[in-house]
């Protein structure tokens, strides 16, 4: 099923602006996001194949099947709440059915821990990004050689050095595990290759070194190690940082470079607001979708803090978070009963339509 297929069949029941534009925080870029909640016709709800949710492949649309919707909501999800508390202007179509849904039988402490979690996320994508600006990966993959090393008087040196001050191929080499020395290996040379050593590695993309058989009574001119963890640790970040490179959007990208803080401030800016919500939802009960500071939080989008501040500040704010859930006059859950109750009288109020 798809988006098109929803809307000529009528199966959107709620429709709305969300993102940012809800929040009242869009910028001259920002997208336009749309999400809603369809109901399945009833010979597919009753069939063998329900459909969850349906969306575009950038997501920038989606919507949730009723179940889906409810199911979520029960759960005390960040967005799921945000889309049924929307503003009345940012939502486009709304089944009379939808007004009948109480946000209040969804709201429970379990907010400190999605929204507040969900917060703790966005400091992690903001860390994240800030490790990958100041520590960026060359684009040219290293090798295990870049990983080994040879004793050398008190020391070590790099093995392609050693390599290149004795004059030395690496496909030359041969090498066998010394007893009682994880990752140590003696070296021997083969000058005129007379013994068929396997070299160090036989091609770039080795993940390990090589053992060769050496005839009996060669002297090593060498010992070697492999820092097999610090090798498998680059080839993770290496990975990491390019998939994160090819998947970034790059104007947003961009935007942090100009900054100059080297931190994602639209994730930071979302820690704020996601724990101000938080805080709200446990003092008050009821979740204001629009943001009321709007202009300090686009201060944080526009990178006019120091990440180092935003941190602390984040923290305190958790330390408010923790507060307002121990003096939090709501329930601990929400009454799953009461929505479940609810979530089958809406979908018997709909399914008594003809369309459906």
């Amino acid at each position: 099923m798809t988006i098109q297929d929803l809307k000529d069949q009528g199966l959107i029941i709620y429709e709305c602006i969300s993102g940012s534009r809800a929040y009242g925080l869009e910028t001259a870029t920002s997208d336009t996001d749309i999400r809603g909640v369809f109901i399945l016709p009833k010979d597919a709800f009753y069939g063998l194949e329900y459909i969850p949710q349906v969306s575009d492949e950038s997501n920038d649309i989606v919507y949730y099947e009723l179940g889906r919707f409810f199911e979520l909501l029960k759960k005390n999800n960040p967005n799921i709440l945000e889309l049924l508390n929307t503003p009345a202007d940012k939502v486009l179509i709304k089944h009379p059915v939808m007004d009948k849904i109480d946000p209040t039988i969804f709201i429970s402490k379990k907010c400190k821990d999605t929204f507040g979690g969900y917060a703790f996320t966005q400091v992690k994508k903001a860390r994240g990004l800030n490790k990958k600006i100041v520590n960026p990966v060359d684009k040219e993959r290293k090798s295990i050689l870049d990983f080994c090393y040879v004793l050398h008087g008190q020391g070590a040196i790099p093995l392609k050095k050693w390599l290149d001050s004795k004059g030395y191929k690496q496909e030359q080499c041969g090498l066998v595990n010394v007893a009682h020395f994880k990752d140590v290996y003696g070296i021997y040379y083969d000058e005129k290759n007379e013994f068929g050593f396997k070299g160090i590695q036989r091609k770039e993309s080795a993940t390990s070194v090589l053992l060769s058989s050496v005839p009996k009574g060669g002297e090593s001119v060498g010992h070697l190690h492999f820092n097999e963890d610090g090798f498998v640790k680059y080839c993770k970040d290496y990975r990491e940082y390019w998939d994160w490179v090819d998947k970034r959007n790059e104007h947003r990208y961009q935007d942090n470079l100009e900054h100059g803080k080297n931190y994602d401030s639209k994730n930071m800016m979302h820690t704020f607001r996601l724990l101000d919500m938080a805080i709200e939802i446990l003092k008050t009960g009821k979740i204001n979708v629009h943001r009321p500071n709007r202009d300090a939080l686009l201060a944080i989008r526009k990178g006019e803090w120091e990440y180092d501040d935003l941190i602390e500040q984040a923290n305190e704010k958790m330390k408010t978070l923790e507060q307002a859930f121990a003096t939090s006059k709501l329930p601990n859950k929400p009454d799953y009963g009461a929505i479940e109750s609810l979530l089958v009288a809406s979908r018997k109020e709909i399914y008594k339509e003809s369309q459906y």
